[in-house]
């Protein structure tokens, strides 16, 4: 990951990566669960899993998105993200973590996430600094709270 340019430390860029780290984490405890036969627990992950990606996925393509995508320079590489988004959420609606062949799907949809995750990370939050004005900081961070309701971005620092 990328740590020289700053964008870390904006407030939504930080809850993008932190949302990002949750859903790790607990694609990462599936996987484990699933290791040692506990697909109970593995169910419980993937369902908390895909809920934090489905407003994390809302948040990033009404706001960041949205507003990056008008510049033609990122609009190819925010369709891209916005297709992996679609094909992760279409078999995370259906995944039958009983079948072997969802459970080995599952493992290789946890390694493509993170590269999914580099992607925004080390190319496009980075790219954001330089992009986006004021006014588009403001309808990104409108975007996030409207996905979050009730939630309020990490301060700086």
């Amino acid at each position: 990951m990328c740590h020289y340019c700053g964008c870390r430390e904006i407030p939504l860029i930080k809850e993008f990566i932190a949302e990002h780290e949750a859903v790790t984490d607990a694609a990462g405890d599936a996987l484990r669960a699933l290791d040692s036969g506990d697909t109970a627990r593995a169910r419980t992950l993937v369902a908390d899993m895909t809920a934090v990606l489905l407003a994390h996925w809302k948040g990033e393509e009404d706001g960041l998105f949205a507003v990056m995508g008008q510049d033609p320079e990122y609009a190819q590489y925010i369709e891209a993200l916005v297709r992996e988004h679609r094909e992760l959420a279409a078999f995370l609606s259906r995944a039958d973590l009983a079948d072997p062949a969802d459970t080995a799907a599952l493992r290789r949809a946890v390694e493509e996430l993170h590269h999914h995750i580099a992607k925004e990370e080390d190319g496009l939050f980075p790219a954001s600094l330089t992009a986006l004005t004021g006014e588009d900081w403001d309808l990104a961070i409108a975007a996030w709270r409207t996905a979050h309701p009730g939630g309020d971005l990490r301060p700086v620092g």
